[in-house]
């Protein structure tokens, strides 16, 4: 089959949880399909990204991606005169269109179109729409229930034009994700969760459910990281522009943090990710207890003194790429209940839960002064990945959905 594939960030390389989907269901396909990739590139995209990409697409075209706050005020006023979400806005590019007008122009045309995220399916729906004589199956990959986001960040938000303007945008996004999936062939989603999230928005009728198919990495292929004895790091990885990143540091270095430094005084609290949140440094936090790193190419070397790897979120929606990513390392996990929100984990077994700071707080120095718990932990989590989440057995799930 003849598939154009669609992604709003280039899935390579993995070191963000949306790449990390987008990859494995890309390599999948085109283990089966003739494969063309349409994907959003930024100024930080390699050519070494996209020779890696092209070892097994049959092709991949690129649309540079440039955002400034500057066009993104004109893109808020914009969504608000038109009543149509401002991240949907905001990614309206002409330049994609017209890559598209041309796609739909190809010979032999393409049989499906694949939108990987609810981005990219306008730019699917337009395929689909050029070539009525044609038209080619459309599938989308709800990688998160996306008005849940803006709505749970309005949930914490103090400051009352933010938090209408969170409400209003989640209230704009449940509209626009129920009618866009009803305008697809194929819906899949990674949890079940967020599925039932968008149909409780829906005023009658179902929406498309093509199935639950979570998140995978490779774990066969990842070894376990080797730690050192007396690891005394607490740490975070992910991209700290993503709000509910940022709010969720900030919530554990404020609230939690100061509760383990009071039992175990030399814990270090590192946080990796790009463009972390600078009130970090604000915070009283002693400098030979706080390691903010920005992006890093390579983290094993920090993660080999990790002792317990965070996952303090209050809002967001989908599943937490990090939870697997640190099952697979071999790493003891705490987290909040909306952080493992769509992965299997058990508390005591796989990861210990904690919704509350003096909870969280006792969870970590547990592990920091438990060795043999937290050998126990990450044990539990390493067996639950190789088990579940290896993309190599999940994901012939697409072969049902692309037959």
């Amino acid at each position: 089959m003849k598939l154009l594939f669609l992604t709003q960030v280039l899935p390579y390389p993995l070191d963000a949880g949306p790449k990390v989907r987008a990859y494995y269901v890309l390599r999948y396909l085109a283990m089966r399909h003739d494969v063309t990739l349409l994907s959003f590139v930024r100024a930080t995209d390699t050519p070494a990204a996209l020779a890696h990409l092209r070892t097994f697409c049959a092709e991949v075209r690129t649309v540079p991606m440039t955002r400034s706050r500057v066009k993104d005020v004109g893109f808020l006023l914009k969504s608000l005169v038109l009543q149509r979400p401002f991240i949907i806005e905001r990614d309206r590019v002409a330049a994609m269109e017209a890559e598209i007008d041309r796609l739909a122009q190809a010979t032999p045309p393409f049989a499906a179109v694949h939108a990987d995220q609810l981005w990219m399916a306008p730019y699917a729906l337009r395929l689909q729409a050029m070539t009525p004589g044609r038209r080619p199956l459309a599938v989308m990959d709800q990688h998160n229930a996306v008005f849940m986001i803006p709505q749970r960040l309005a949930d914490a938000e103090r400051n009352p034009v933010k938090r209408a303007l969170l409400q209003l945008e989640a209230r704009k996004l449940a509209t626009f994700e129920v009618r866009t999936c009803r305008a697809f062939d194929q819906v899949t989603w990674v949890t079940q969760e967020d599925f039932a999230a968008v149909q409780a928005h829906a005023a009658q009728g179902e929406i498309p459910n093509a199935g639950v198919l979570p998140i995978c990495g490779d774990p066969e292929e990842t070894p376990v990281i080797e730690r050192a004895p007396g690891a005394r790091r607490v740490t975070f990885l992910g991209g700290l522009h993503y709000p509910p990143n940022a709010q969720g540091v900030l919530w554990f270095a404020r609230e939690i943090f100061p509760q383990i430094l009071a039992a175990v005084p030399d814990a270090v609290l590192t946080v990796i990710g790009k463009q972390p949140p600078p009130e970090l440094h604000d915070l009283g936090i002693p400098a030979h207890n706080l390691d903010v790193t920005g992006y890093v190419d390579d983290p094993t070397p920090l993660l080999a003194t990790t002792a317990a790897f965070i996952v303090p979120l209050l809002a967001g929606g989908g599943m937490r790429v990090k939870i697997i990513d640190g099952w697979t390392w071999g790493l003891p996990i705490v987290s909040t209940r909306v952080g493992a929100e769509g992965v299997e984990g058990v508390h005591g077994e796989n990861m210990l839960l904690a919704d509350t700071p003096h909870d969280f707080a006792r969870a970590v120095i547990e592990l920091l002064t438990d060795p043999a718990r937290n050998a126990a932990l990450a044990a539990g989590g390493r067996r639950t990945v190789l088990e579940r989440y290896n993309w190599k057995t999940v994901y012939r799930s697409w072969d049902r959905i692309y037959t």
